[in-house]
């Protein structure tokens, strides 16, 4: 007889044996180079599996590399440590996959377990550029792992498939009779022992008391933990649902792919994994193991995939009206993961040449050359800023559960990663001609983006995007100033982002500055108050702090999150280009003990190869043209901008030539704009509102129906551009 115990982190049925039970040891049997410990056969009713157990190789970071860790498989829990030779096996059926490890005394280590992993609630699959890798994704953690062999993948991919099939057909409520049947326990053996010893019927009398009275609290004590149990059970019932295609899914020709993401478990960090086939070129994640041997974030170039990140994440429906992912349209994007290869050699640029050039001429007619731009549009670079839009679907989720400090919390952390790819980016991006538009369809992020330059004088761009249970709109305009060594630029316009239960926050952003224009490194820098103000109960005020000369700490944000009454009930810290982190209550300068504060936000790491436009990962995929996405594009989307398309494959000569073309072309737009010129696609509300999107454009798109919409990037007519000239 064995008496069943409930795991007390997950719905796993652990068995113990009973006193006197008379199950036999694990016997040793070895055939080849394999090893498999035997014992007692416990798929006798097909109830119970067996658990498997060999030495992995694990990514730790690039530092340290792949490390060897002792994994065992039983129970539906798959845990690791850093052994190198289990000094035992418990239990019944272990199969030892591969070799046995070095059984030298002096290299073994005697340390507890530093990872487990519930498969009730992760997925898996193999790595499509080596057969010896595969990867298990939970909610706050991805692991990567590799074999000796092709052949123990495949042993280790049966192992974990034969556990999840377990799982499938066995009810998760089996083992909760204790909540529905009543325990009792009976003294009546006690009773009559201590009577043949001759005690007295009242001290046995007591004793029975004593007895029954610590069994009532056992009792309470055991039903309190069920209850807990069955709230557990209530979460991955939750999971599940929204795991469900994926596992039913299952296997399909040995690929096995995680087609949803995960609830914000643990200790509720953001992932979000794709099952494209680029996952295996751009894989980026943040490894929550700082115990097991001091890992920390990595990029690995051969199999990281985009970021989620991240670490562990928050369950994100499909909220988003016409919007929802599926697994066909994530498997069908495969985003590159650096620019062309340029056609020519670029020539530098001399800037004291072009103003001695330009002197005494109008320099609204001077054309400068691309090698001061970035191949993107400035429309592209409003997309830029939701490059963490994972920030967004996790401050849903909290709203959503009632927590809305950590709503607001991640709110700020969003409007401050906004700027995370500004540093080191020296080039401008190209200026949009009247009416040019930009879409962002990235299924994998769950959002769906769009902008449009909806005024030359004053410029203005608005843009609209929708995510999972949020909206985001802006319009922007930019204010500079020249103080002869540097650039001030002041953006003008509000950002707004409203939840799908009606709480909105509003804010503007702070200004930038570009210094040593003449002489010197050319960086740019943040600076001014960030008011982030809700319609509810919390509101956010951070302090972008500006350079100095003998200021060594750099890029530095400090806020608070203040309630309806004004107190500050959170500080954050941290800095736009890093990360950000946050403290409850109020504190005047950052806690010198870094453990008592809690990550919001951390910067993805830069694409291996950077160019001299240090654009980041994400940014290289804005104007890619995608595989069939050329036909679906109205002819007024930046993609299709000839100059720009010219400098990003490196064709300088022609990129200036084109530049110089479409900027003749944009001094016609004020004479369009002042003949009564309308957006196709935003409106202003009220006389001095914000442009708001009128919607439209991505049904247009389902039937490439574009009426309304010149080509803007073609040949201008003669004839209109001397009328315009003369005019």
């Amino acid at each position: 007889m064995r008496v069943r115990e409930m795991h007390p982190l997950c719905c796993i049925t652990l068995e113990t044996p009973e006193i006197g039970d008379q199950s036999p040891e694990p016997t040793l049997l070895r055939t080849g180079s394999a090893v498999v410990y035997s014992g007692s056969d416990i798929n006798a009713g097909g109830s119970d599996v067996g658990g498997v157990a060999g030495i992995l190789y694990k990514w730790t970071n690039y530092h340290k590399g792949w490390r060897s860790r002792w994994f065992t498989l039983r129970n539906g829990i798959l845990s690791y440590s850093k052994n190198r030779r289990p000094d035992h096996l418990t239990g019944d059926d272990i199969r030892l996959i591969g070799k046995l490890p070095d059984s030298n005394p002096s290299r073994r280590k005697h340390g507890k377990s530093v990872g487990i992993v519930h498969l009730k609630v992760s997925s898996f699959r193999e790595s499509r550029s080596d057969n010896r890798r595969f990867y298990i994704f939970t909610a706050t953690k991805s692991l990567h792992l590799r074999t000796h062999s092709k052949k123990e993948r495949v042993a280790w991919i049966e192992a974990l498939i034969s556990t999840r099939n377990l799982f499938q057909l066995r009810p998760l409520n089996d083992n909760l009779n204790l909540l529905q049947n009543d325990v009792s326990i009976s003294t009546e053996r006690l009773k009559n022992r201590l009577l043949e010893e001759g005690i007295g019927e009242g001290l046995v009398q007591d004793c029975e008391k004593i007895m029954l009275s610590e069994f009532s609290e056992i009792k309470g004590q055991l039903k309190n933990l069920c209850e807990e149990r069955s709230n557990l059970l209530d979460t991955l019932r939750q999971l599940e649902a929204a795991n469900i295609e994926g596992e039913a899914s299952g296997v399909h020709d040995g690929e096995f792919q995680l087609m949803k993401q995960f609830s914000s478990l643990g200790r509720g960090k953001y992932s979000e994994y794709s099952t494209t086939e680029s996952s295996d070129d751009i894989e980026k994640q943040e490894l929550d193991e700082a115990s097991d041997e001091e890992e920390a974030n990595y990029i690995d170039a051969n199999e990281c995939f985009s970021e989620y990140h991240t670490s562990g994440g928050s369950v994100v429906g499909d909220n988003m009206e016409n919007n929802t992912i599926d697994a066909s349209a994530q498997a069908q994007v495969v985003r590159r993961t650096k620019l062309p290869d340029p056609v020519e050699k670029e020539k530098g640029v001399s800037l004291w040449a072009m103003i001695k050039d330009n002197v005494g001429k109008d320099l609204t007619r001077v054309c400068l050359p691309v090698y001061f731009n970035e191949p993107i549009s400035s429309l592209q670079k409003c997309f830029e800023d939701l490059e963490y839009s994972y920030l967004l679907d996790r401050a849903y989720e909290h709203g959503k559960s009632g927590n809305s400090l950590l709503r607001i919390l991640n709110v700020a952390a969003f409007a401050v990663s906004g700027y995370a790819s500004t540093e080191g980016r020296n080039c401008k991006p190209f200026n949009p001609l009247l009416g040019e538009t930009y879409e962002a369809d990235f299924p994998e992020k769950g959002i769906r983006f769009f902008s449009e330059k909806v005024s030359h004088h004053p410029t203005l761009i608005a843009c609209h995007c929708e995510g999972r249970g949020w909206k985001f709109w802006a319009d922007s305009n930019l204010k500079s100033k020249f103080w002869g060594r540097s650039i001030q630029v002041d953006p003008v316009g509000t950002l707004t982002l409203e939840f799908d239960d009606g709480e909105i926050f509003q804010w503007s952003k702070v200004t930038t500055s570009i210094y040593n224009l003449i002489l010197g490194k050319i960086y740019c820098d943040h600076h001014g108050t960030m008011h982030i103000r809700g319609n509810r109960q919390y509101s956010c005020k951070l302090k972008y702090k500006e350079p100095s000369i003998i200021e060594r700490n750099p890029h530095q944000v400090h806020g608070f999150v203040e309630d309806v009454s004004g107190k500050k009930v959170t500080t954050l810290f941290g800095k736009w280009n890093e990360s950000m982190y946050y403290i409850n209550g109020e504190w005047a300068s950052k806690p010198k003990d870094s453990s008592v504060l809690s990550l919001l936000w951390t910067r993805n790491n830069p694409p291996p190869n950077l160019t001299r436009y240090n654009l980041s990962s994400f940014a290289i995929t804005l104007n890619e043209l995608t595989p069939g996405l050329k036909e679906m594009l109205p002819p007024t989307d930046s993609r299709l901008r000839p100059d720009q398309r010219h400098l990003e494959n490196g064709e300088y000569d022609k990129a200036n030539a084109e530049k110089l073309r479409l900027e003749t072309r944009q001094r016609m737009s004020r004479k369009l704009q002042e003949n009564g010129w309308k957006p196709r696609w935003f409106q202003r509300e009220g006389e001095d509102g914000t442009f708001r999107y009128m919607g439209g454009y991505w049904e247009a798109r389902e039937t490439a129906t574009w009426d309304g919409c010149p080509n803007i990037f073609g040949e201008i007519d003669q004839d209109l551009l001397n009328s315009f000239e003369g005019s």
